[in-house]
């Protein structure tokens, strides 16, 4: 297949602000896309929850593009790793996940990124690799051969080991040989690119030094932003309830970017839309909330079509100047003997117990006569819409 090597277009896709760094060398990687090689290039991820949101969206956005150049690209699903849990960013390990649960995971992946890639695409279309394809069919002397390729001073370079070890809480020993086992992803499928946020590029790199050393390839490591606030440094979060989530209905996902801080929208207008950089300050001069308003409609039309989009922008005026219950209310229904905070969390409405008992002490849950809400443990005794912050609606079916 024929690589588009236009160097005009070449430098729109990664000068826009999405990366980071290239490692081991941005200059010959240039060298390497322009020259007109197909390149295979990946990203990889656990299926270790289906809770995606706008950060992990851009991430297939900027792989769509590189598709579109004519190369390879990949969609690794780390069905066994997640089995093994990354330790990355965390103070401790991560709960094992059954089989079951993995698969789901990685249906709701696939159904939230069809919108993000051409699928459809007979000549070049994104690729699903799995990686217990070879991962499990490795036998103890090859893994132990693979481990061999690391020492233990590499790992506990890592912050969080670093934490643990200082901080006398147990490092499982099977959690060093997480970043042998996504590394070997790479050799297995023989890449030349490794798309990845910049959380995992000590994992990335494990995948280069086992490539350069077992099959004598150069491998390069583009590591994206992770869309943190440029005020605070939070990302994205399902439990601080920040996230903007691909599963998240039209409605829900504009209000969601509404509800985003201010300085968040130059974060979502390079990250997740391809309006051209050279619109961005006028934008930007609408003021926030036109601003926001404008960068809502691009990618929620990326998920839903333009009328999608313009339907959600309209339930949004509605919602925002009258007050006005949109008709196409999310809702969960409530059985004898459940409890409304309980379906709230399980139904992803709310991340925890916790942020409903935040949300009902700052007064910001309300009936559909408005009258809030003070009790935690409040369960409606017969159908009702409530009212959660300024602009999320659910309705609560009692039968």
């Amino acid at each position: 297949m024929k690589v588009v090597t236009d160097k005009q277009r070449i430098d729109t896709i990664f000068n826009r602000g999405i990366v980071v760094e290239v490692l081991p060398s941005k200059e010959e990687f240039f060298k390497r896309l322009l020259s007109g090689e197909r390149l295979r290039i990946y990203i990889g991820a656990d299926p270790t929850s289906n809770a995606l949101h706008l950060s992990h969206a851009k991430n297939y956005m900027f792989l769509e593009e590189l598709r579109q150049l004519g190369h390879e690209t990949i969609i690794l699903f780390g069905d066994f790793t997640a089995q093994i849990g990354d330790p990355t960013n965390r103070n401790e390990a991560r709960p094992e996940l059954t089989e079951k649960q993995i698969k789901e995971n990685v249906a709701g992946w696939i159904s939230q990124i069809k919108p993000l890639m051409d699928f459809d695409d007979k000549k070049n279309p994104p690729r699903i690799l799995y990686n217990s394809t070879w991962l499990a069919k490795l036998s103890l002397k090859n893994a132990i051969a693979l481990a061999h390729q690391f020492t233990v001073q590499q790992m506990l370079e890592r912050d969080m080991f670093e934490k643990r070890w200082k901080g006398n809480i147990p490092i499982y020993l099977h959690e060093f040989l997480y970043p042998v086992m996504q590394g070997y992803d790479s050799v297995a499928m023989d890449v030349d690119v490794e798309l990845c946020g910049t959380d995992q590029t000590f994992n990335a790199l494990a995948g280069r030094t086992l490539l350069r050393r077992l099959k004598n390839k150069e491998k390069f490591v583009v590591a994206l932003n992770l869309m943190a606030n440029p005020k605070t440094g939070e990302l994205m979060s399902k439990s601080k309830g920040t996230g903007v989530f691909l599963s998240a209905p039209p409605n829900e996902m504009f209000g969601a970017i509404m509800a985003q801080p201010d300085e968040m929208i130059e974060v979502l207008f390079v990250n997740c839309t391809r309006i051209p950089l050279e619109e961005k300050d006028s934008i930007m001069a609408l003021g926030p909330r036109n601003a926001k308003a404008r960068v809502a409609l691009e990618i929620v039309k990326k998920f839903y079509g333009e009328e999608g989009a313009r339907r959600a922008e309209r339930v949004f005026e509605r919602t925002f100047r009258e007050g006005i219950v949109p008709e196409d209310v999310p809702d969960i229904k409530l059985k004898k003997g459940d409890t409304l905070v309980e379906k709230l969390v399980k139904g992803g409405v709310i991340s925890s117990k916790a942020e409903w008992r935040r949300l009902i002490r700052g007064g910001a849950v309300r009936d559909e006569k408005n009258t809030k809400i003070a009790d935690p443990s409040f369960t409606p005794r017969r159908t009702t819409v409530l009212k959660i912050g300024k602009r999320r609606f659910i309705k609560v079916i009692v039968p």
